[in-house]
Parts: C-alpha cells; sequence; structure tokens
C-alpha cells in the first residue's frame, strides 16, 4: 500500500477511515480564530458581570421521522441483514442544549424549526438551568436564520455566541445525534406518536449519561466553564 508520500506501509499502519464532508466554503482561518478566540469572549463575560457565574453550552437541532435510519450491524459472515423500512416524509426535531464540560442535557422534542418554537426552547432552557443575572450562559449555536431573527426573545442571562459559517465540525451538540438515534435506527414507525414516544424516553436517558456525552462533546479547546 502506498501513503500519500509515495510509501508502501502495511494496512495497521493505515487503515481505511471515512473522510468527513467539509464544505468548500468553510473558512478555515475563521475557525481557528473561533476556537482560539472562544475563551476571551467568556473572560470578557466574567469580567463583564463579576457578580455572575457563567456557563458554556452549545445547541443544536436535529431532524427525524418516519424515514428510516439504516446503520451497519454485526451480522454473521455471508449473511446479510435487512431492515424493514417505509419511507414517508413526516419529521419532528429533537432540540438538544448540552454543557460538555460536564455533560449535562437539557432536550426538547418539537414539531418544527422556526423562531416561535426556538424562541419557546430558549425559555424553556432558560428556566431548566436557572439563567439570570447572576447565573450567565454563554450558548454557542449556528448560523440558522431563525437563530439570527429580529423575532427572537432571548432570555435574561443567556448570550447567544454564533459558530463561522459553514463549521459543523466546531459544534459540540452535533456529536450527541448517534446517541439520540440509536434505539430507533433500522426500525420503522407507522405513525410520528411511537416515534416519539421512543425519543422521549431516550432524551431522559441521555440525561443520566453524563460520562458517555462529555466523552464525546468535550472537545479538547473547549473552554473550561
Amino acid at each position: 500500500m502506498l501513503n500519500e508520500a509515495g510509501i508502501t506501509s502495511s494496512g495497521a499502519d493505515f487503515p481505511p477511515q471515512r473522510p468527513r464532508p467539509r464544505h468548500t466554503k468553510a473558512d478555515a482561518q475563521a475557525q481557528s480564530a473561533f476556537k482560539q478566540g472562544l475563551a476571551h469572549q467568556i473572560e470578557w463575560q466574567r469580567q463583564s458581570h463579576q457578580e455572575s457565574d457563567v456557563e458554556v453550552w452549545a445547541f443544536d437541532e436535529h431532524r427525524v421521522g418516519l424515514k428510516a435510519i439504516v446503520r451497519k450491524v454485526w451480522a454473521p459472515i455471508g449473511e446479510r441483514p435487512l431492515a424493514r423500512v417505509n419511507h414517508r416524509y413526516q419529521w419532528l426535531y429533537v432540540y438538544g442544549f448540552v454543557h460538555p464540560v460536564s455533560g449535562r442535557t437539557e432536550w426538547l422534542l418539537l414539531p418544527k424549526v422556526n423562531v416561535a418554537w426556538f424562541n419557546l426552547a430558549l425559555a424553556q432552557f432558560a428556566r431548566a438551568v436557572g439563567a439570570s443575572a447572576t447565573h450567565r450562559i454563554a450558548l454557542v449555536l449556528d448560523n440558522a436564520g431563525w437563530h439570527h431573527s429580529q423575532q427572537l426573545s432571548v432570555p435574561e442571562g443567556i448570550e447567544l455566541v454564533f459558530l463561522p459559517p459553514y463549521s459543523p465540525e466546531l459544534q459540540p451538540a452535533e456529536r450527541l445525534w448517534e446517541l439520540v438515534d440509536e434505539p430507533i435506527v433500522n426500525r420503522s414507525f407507522d405513525t410520528l406518536d411511537p416515534l416519539e414516544e421512543v425519543l422521549a424516553q431516550r432524551c431522559i436517558t441521555l440525561t443520566s449519561m453524563t460520562e458517555a456525552v462529555q466523552g464525546r462533546t468535550h472537545f479538547h479547546w473547549w473552554v473550561a466553564a
């Protein structure tokens, strides 16, 4: 096997790996600046609100529905496993908040993604974590249009921190979805109601899986707050 330098190597040295897609419009310099600058933003918040403590959370939305999620499974050699599917295009959305340092999570299952539902999610999250003038939350999120809307109502104590465009690899909350999907992969649901029941129970379970969540979401460059 030849590597990129044209040197022969063993398969053990260079195992096959699936590349992560990277958008052609992603700005590597902006991404690097974000990672370096996040700590400075949090320190500025601490200096500006010295009477407050500050936590850094991340947020993302995940669409699931009646279109089955098919994943690889272990199977005996020579046998091809089958997954029952019946694709229909009805959806619900998992709203996930994560505190990467501790692995704590907050969840909502909502029917849509838009500014009205995002306002509801922010208000519920603020109540759940006790966001206030003395307990401030820096919430890292992407640049979806409803995250920037002029109709957005940000609760007291929450400061939105936006990722660079086209940078999902910098979003810790995106690492939650593989855990969320585990009980629904290779399954078909007749309606959204039983799917929602399974997802609701899964979200409850994940609130206690702080070590697993932390291991997936606490990036080495993330702020220790």
